[in-house]
């Protein structure tokens, strides 16, 4: 059969509509055309959009020699983290390497995280100005990032790393352009290309993270050193290999993009729905003075639900495969839709509600709740992103009072490949209130 039906439009409109204004174009074709239909794109082609959590769940379990995450994030990622990043490998390579990984994030390593997610959350809080009007997304940034740093490298603040996260901050800024969501504005055409700009902001970056891999290598303290990139430098693939600097360079940008920019707006997006919900906001607050975090707990699910960071996630068929009686030809691309999987009313009752006890001592459904993903690749920092998102929201909620800075919710746009809040989720701080001093930052 031919692919899925969708959108007449010709490409260049399709395309903008997805750039500009994703979520309603998303809901749009749904409505038209069902849970499996078609969008094209500029330089981009046939992308076909699966939203039942039954077609998804055959798509996650795959083969991965059929339908290949690594060739579809390549296009978009592969000049920030290089050609070894885990998001860019597909098959035995990408198992390879997510093997190696994954024990930075798991167990009695990722809770010795919580101490720093506080302390410097506490931190955070004291610099926010009392009862003016500030976009809370950007110290959301600051607090993640200061975490990823800390948790990657292992040091204490310093030279390098302060000019690590300006430049990590320069180069975040410039992948947000909706200009370079654009393949065909991505190329270097020279000196004032977006293209060329963004590769010298990526390259400012990669100058010290390569200081930081030598020094570390380099440190008789490695095998005692705990942090992340202490771990990387000593772990060894099955035959034995030590993973190379290049290896090594690709997978710590994966980290620390992924580890804090992502998280930052989740967390940015909570409290914009928190905030606009007094009986959730009010409710939150009591059960956590009482010293219960279900509540807590339920409120992120519910807000990972409607507020999605990713809109897809994108599967690039290597050979020819069937899904909801379409045969795919190679090259289509696939895209189970964590948006609108995540909005749907069989499954979620009044869908566009902000309703966290839908999720009250229920886990969510594996194929129908997807802000990380699913199947082998999903997201191998979402028990950290997920913890530190109960640690930072639990210390401001606790420490600080807020009050949405306009009654209106903030709009979905496009940040790069995100979904953000129109205006960084404006708050007003009405109250601090500091129970005791944070204790010095960990080395």
């Amino acid at each position: 059969m031919a692919l899925p039906p969708g959108p007449s439009l010709p490409k260049v409109l399709q395309t903008t509509r997805w750039i500009v204004r994703p979520d309603s174009f998303m809901r749009r074709c749904r409505r038209d055309y069902g849970d499996v239909f078609t969008v094209s794109f500029n330089q981009v082609g046939d992308i076909v959009f699966l939203c039942d959590p039954a077609d998804i769940k055959t798509a996650f379990t795959a083969d991965p020699d059929v339908l290949r995450a690594g060739e579809a994030n390549a296009p978009v990622l592969t000049r920030i983290l290089g050609d070894h990043s885990v998001l860019l490998l597909d098959g035995a390579a990408h198992l390879r390497e997510r093997k190696l990984m994954l024990p930075a994030f798991h167990g009695e390593r990722m809770q010795a995280y919580g101490s720093l997610m506080t302390d410097i959350t506490r931190r955070d809080i004291e610099t926010w100005p009392l009862h003016e009007p500030f976009a809370l997304q950007p110290h959301m940034a600051d607090i993640t990032l200061n975490v990823i740093l800390r948790a990657v490298f292992g040091t204490k603040p310093g030279p390098r790393e302060d000019e690590l996260r300006v430049r990590l901050r320069k180069m975040v800024e410039g992948g947000r352009s909706k200009l370079g969501f654009i393949p065909i504005l991505r190329e270097d055409y020279g000196r004032f290309s977006l293209g060329r700009m963004f590769t010298n902001l990526v390259r400012d970056v990669d100058e010290l993270l390569y200081e930081e891999i030598a020094e570390h290598r380099a440190d008789p303290r490695l095998p005692v050193r705990e942090d992340i990139m202490a771990m990387l430098c000593q772990a060894r693939y099955e035959d034995g290999e030590l993973m190379s600097d290049e290896a090594l360079r690709d997978e710590i940008m994966t980290l620390l993009l992924a580890g804090h920019e992502t998280t930052a707006t989740s967390m940015a997006w909570a409290f914009e729905r928190i905030l606009r919900h007094p009986e959730v906001h009010e409710r939150l607050i009591d059960d956590l003075e009482a010293g219960d975090e279900r509540y807590l707990e339920a409120v992120i699910r519910e807000s990972l639900r409607l507020r999605p960071i990713l809109p897809v996630v994108g599967r690039r068929v290597a050979k020819p495969w069937s899904i909801a009686g379409y045969d795919l030809p190679v090259g289509t691309m696939v895209a189970p839709c964590i948006f609108l999987t995540q909005r749907r009313e069989d499954i979620y009752p009044e869908p566009d509600r902000f309703f966290p006890d839908r999720f009250l001592d229920k886990a969510p459904d594996t194929y129908a709740w997807l802000p990380f993903g699913g199947g082998t690749r999903r997201c191998i920092g979402a028990s950290f992103a997920l913890f530190e998102m109960r640690v930072v929201l639990r210390e401001i909620l606790t420490h600080a009072r807020l009050r949405a800075a306009e009654p209106r919710s903030e709009t979905i746009i496009r940040g790069g490949i995100t979904l953000m809040p129109e205006n960084g989720a404006r708050v007003v701080l009405t109250e601090r209130r500091t129970v005791a001093e944070p204790e010095p930052l960990a080395a």
